[in-house]
């Protein structure tokens, strides 16, 4: 039997589709191969919509290569937005690749390897199958099989391509316009999920809070009525979403987040600036106080809310009054968790070609102080849980640690605790202390727990079944 590896860069979509992409591998008769030197197939999922994702697939590419050298009947696969943005100057660049393929025809590799992963060169029907599958859309990822990183937690894909035209950002460009998944295709893979086990979903899109817009008059639903639907499958104990967009951040959303069971009180709010003037050149069409006023509209209607962002650094013409201003949005806002990221120029993409680019010292000095004041702003949010008793979700062992266990609270927060508990178990946990990106506890009795004042939280705020 063939063996393949698969190397994913990137964000949650990829780590979706590189699910999918193992599944179908697996179905093919593929078993999986703990480092690429083992296997006969590689595969690349990739990333493009900043620089250092290229960089590091330059890296592994180079190190595949030499594998190929040493055994030429290894097979190398490159798919996903880096590919769908190169296409055929991919072969050109790296001739030793066999295939590509984009975000939208991920089932060509299936195609291309045949069963047991040995090619088309069998087939009697007399087609052949390109190297290269690019711009073609054929359905949703989620309609693939799956092997899942853990099987009490899955993504489920409810749209891909985005409208937004966001002046940075390529992904409109190598994942198309946005394309929503119809209502009952997503309630029923959520079903059979439950049915499989899975405990918590993630609804995943580039834009998850826009969804339904494109679907026909009779079949168009909002997202708020999605979140209903999907908060209504018995077995679902935790329902996350992302990615929103602030613009499309709705009022029936809010709601719906206040008041379904199994809706976490948490998500994933871009910012990528505090300054309205840079808002503006990034076509983000809010400004800073709308997004606040947003944050201020959830914390006041969602209890126990937990916000995450994105936030970049040395945007063409960012001056230090603008990012100021991003400084003080991460403090005034208060996040929980962000990520911060150098402003990449992607070809293709407006920004590429705006002026005024911000010196390489100045942006490094700011992403030093927007990381600090994101850390300290972290650690005040997660210093109020001490003494909380938080329902943990068991993911497994700490990274660091196989005596400890580590698990996330409905609010997105890693705890890593000592107890007893199995992977796919929630637990309650005693928080005892706190770091800018985790939470330390020990596990307690779930009946001493219930009637434990400083558990109070667990009973009202983590509404949830789960």
């Amino acid at each position: 039997m063939r063996r393949y590896h698969l190397t994913t860069f990137g964000c949650q979509m990829n780590a979706h589709d590189s699910e999918r992409i193992k599944g179908m591998l697996e179905e093919l008769g593929l078993g999986e191969a703990p480092t690429p030197a083992e296997a006969g197939i590689i595969v690349f999922n990739t990333c493009t919509i900043r620089e250092r994702p290229d960089q590091r697939l330059a890296a592994h590419l180079a190190q595949a290569r030499a594998l190929k050298r040493a055994d030429p009947s290894m097979v190398i696969a490159v798919g996903g937005c880096y590919a769908e943005a190169q296409r055929e100057q991919l072969f050109k660049r790296y001739p030793f690749i066999d295939v590509a393929f984009g975000p939208g025809s991920i089932p060509h590799l299936a195609d291309w390897l045949g069963a047991g992963g040995y090619g088309t060169h069998g087939r009697t029907d007399g087609e052949t199958v390109p190297r290269g599958k690019f711009a073609e859309w054929e359905h949703f990822a989620g309609d693939l099989p799956a092997r899942r990183t853990r099987p009490f937690q899955a993504w489920v894909q409810i749209s891909m391509g985005c409208n937004s035209r966001c002046s940075y950002c390529i992904v409109p460009s190598v994942r198309g316009p946005e394309r929503s998944r119809e209502l009952e295709e997503i309630l029923d893979e959520t079903r059979r999920l439950a049915d499989d086990g899975v405990r918590e979903v993630t609804l995943l899109g580039q834009n998850v809070n826009s969804w339904g817009r494109d679907l026909t008059s009779s079949r168009r639903h909002d997202f708020a009525e999605l979140l209903r639907a999907v908060d209504g499958v018995p077995g679902i104990d935790r329902i996350r979403f992302t990615s929103p967009h602030p613009k499309d951040f709705r009022e029936p959303v809010i709601e719906a987040m206040a008041t379904c069971d199994a809706v976490c009180e948490h998500t994933h709010l871009p910012a990528q600036s505090g300054s309205t003037a840079v808002l503006k050149r990034m076509r983000r069409t809010y400004s800073r106080e709308r997004f606040m006023s947003l944050a201020e509209r959830m914390r006041a209607r969602i209890g126990d809310l937990a916000l995450s962002t994105d936030l970049i650094v040395g945007f063409p013409g960012e001056t230090e009054q603008d990012f100021e201003q991003t400084l003080s949005l991460v403090s005034q806002v208060g996040f929980d968790s962000a990520f911060t990221f150098v402003f990449s120029p992607r070809n293709g993409t407006e920004a590429a070609s705006l002026p005024d680019h911000v010196p390489e010292e100045v942006v490094s000095e700011r992403i030093q102080r927007l990381v600090e004041r994101v850390q300290e702003t972290a650690l005040a949010q997660n210093k109020k849980r001490v003494g909380l008793v938080e329902n943990v979700l068991t993911e497994g062992t700490s990274r660091t640690n196989d005596a400890v266990l580590r698990g996330r609270t409905r609010r997105n927060t890693t705890v890593n605790f000592t107890g007893h508990a199995q992977p796919g178990e929630f637990v309650p946990v005693r928080i005892h202390k706190a770091t800018s990106a985790t939470l330390g506890g020990i596990q307690v009795d779930a009946r001493a727990a219930d009637g434990d004042e400083a558990a109070s939280h667990l009973v009202t705020a983590d509404r949830g079944r789960g």
